[in-house]
């Protein structure tokens, strides 16, 4: 993996220099210290540096530099795409824009609920994907079925952190639902949780329709965050109606970080 971002070659020895935000009429503490963390996050100056749509496309890259799912020639699905970061990423490996000669050309889709500023080699729509249809409209757009469906939603917190849990733990689960309607056999879904919010009935779910399923923090995510990613592989397909499905395979400890 490349170099670790933000590590010192200047010669200022081992020491950084660090922003101090000063407090401001009508800021409140909180938002000094976001403000503060983010002019000193060495991947928020990596983004700007790269013309990358925020620091989150870095944890889609380190994800993928593990498992290897956007490969040149798939369909992709980016739930909740706004700004277009991971579209960004899954542009250049998929090979949307068929600059990589000799490879397979891939199909990049993304839908918010907001508009997304244009990306060459991406489709970006204003869609609701919780809505009746979306997952049709989602394969017409596609002119079949994905092969990834990722996610890095994130509900809207309350403050209460027990309230939140549940909020994302469900908003993963609709994503599921969504990807378990419009992946290909043999597909991916990679989305975010918070920690441990892989575990229990969603575990449980993504173990009997994928073959693999692995959590991981990568190292883009912020070491105080309790965000995670969930990354299920090999799709095993619709199931019959009223088919539980196999158990599937245990997810390999070995990957529980990268």
């Amino acid at each position: 993996m490349a170099k670790e971002p933000g590590k010192n070659t200047s010669g200022r020895g081992q020491r950084e220099l660090k922003v101090k935000v000063k407090t401001a009429k009508g800021r409140k503490l909180s938002s000094t210290r976001w403000l503060e963390r983010q002019l000193n996050d060495p991947y928020v100056a990596r983004a700007k540096r790269e013309g990358m749509r925020g620091r989150a496309a870095y944890k889609l890259i380190e994800l993928d530099d593990k498992f290897r799912f956007l490969v040149p020639g798939a369909r992709v699905v980016d739930l909740g795409c706004a700004p277009g970061g991971w579209l960004q990423v899954a542009v250049q490996r998929v090979n949307a824009l068929g600059e990589k000669s000799g490879k397979r050309i891939g199909t990049v889709l993304g839908v918010d609920l907001q508009e997304v500023e244009h990306l060459a080699g991406a489709e970006a729509h204003v869609l609701d994907f919780l809505a009746d249809g979306a997952d049709a409209q989602v394969k017409s757009w596609l002119a079949g079925q994905a092969d990834v469906v990722m996610s890095d939603m994130a509900a809207a917190s309350s403050g209460h952190k027990a309230t939140d849990h549940l909020r994302i733990i469900a908003l993963c689960e609709h994503a599921a639902y969504f990807a378990f309607d419009v992946l290909a056999p043999g597909g991916t879904f990679v989305a975010k949780v918070l920690a441990g919010g892989a575990e229990g009935e969603l575990q449980a779910l993504l173990k009997r329709r994928f073959t693999k399923v692995y959590n991981v923090k990568p190292p883009a995510s912020r070491s105080d965050s309790s965000e995670k990613y969930v990354v299920a592989m090999g799709f095993r397909g619709a199931l019959a109606d009223g088919e539980p499905g196999p158990e599937g395979d245990a997810a390999d400890p070995a990957h529980d970080a990268l």
